[in-house]
């Protein structure tokens, strides 16, 4: 980019570690800051400096929180017997918008993937292990990806929580096959979620 000065130059840059931000729109997205936005633009500066150093992950679900448990697991009134186990933190905020889900959660890092380095360690099984030694647990809910890596990883769930003898169950196929919770609808989600079936009726 023409540079300005250093300092824009260093914020342009700085901008583009964000997902789908590249050198135009990071550029823009910094010349708007300065011209219109300073006082959003500190206020931006100062909560992302905040979060960056205080958000943390749940000991209990691993979602993303400031707090030693999210306020989904310290909300009591939450169905203790349901754990639905997830990808990321957004398909965490995706079910919770769909108002369909009162369980508990458990975000994995993300789905297994020899190829990719990502065997049970990378993403959080010795955790998920732990996790349903829970006795008020009674249920497990598979909402993985309906990819093929999601596919495996929910095998690979479902196969330890047999073990402990838990109901298993899957994400109803309203879920489009391939695709992330996060690019679904919040009707569509609930009712895959009020018409999820038993693990061993889905053919896997």
């Amino acid at each position: 980019m023409l540079s300005i000065s250093p300092l824009v130059e260093e914020l342009v840059k700085a901008l583009r570690v964000l997902p789908g931000m590249g050198p135009k729109s990071a550029q823009r997205c910094a010349l708007y800051l300065l011209q219109q936005q300073r006082e959003g633009g500190l206020r931006l500066a100062q909560v992302l400096e905040r979060a960056m150093q205080r958000v943390a992950y749940c000991r209990r679900c691993r979602i993303f929180s400031d707090t030693d448990l999210c306020t989904i697991c310290a909300d009591t009134s939450r169905d203790s017997g349901q754990l639905c186990v997830v990808a990321s933190p957004m398909d965490v905020l995706a079910l919770e918008q769909s108002g369909g889900y009162q369980g508990l959660y458990f975000v994995l890092a993300g789905s297994m993937s020899p190829l990719a380095g990502r065997g049970p360690q990378e993403v959080g099984i010795p955790d998920f292990k732990t996790r349903i030694q829970d006795r008020s647990l009674q249920e497990l809910v598979l909402a993985t990806p309906s990819d093929l890596e999601g596919e495996a990883t929910a095998f690979y769930l479902a196969e330890m929580a047999k073990q402990r003898g838990l109901k298993i169950t899957r994400l109803a196929r309203g879920i489009p096959v391939g695709g992330g919770l996060d690019h679904v609808d919040e009707r569509t989600l609930a009712q895959a979620l009020q018409h999820r079936r038993s693990w061993s009726e889905s053919g896997d």
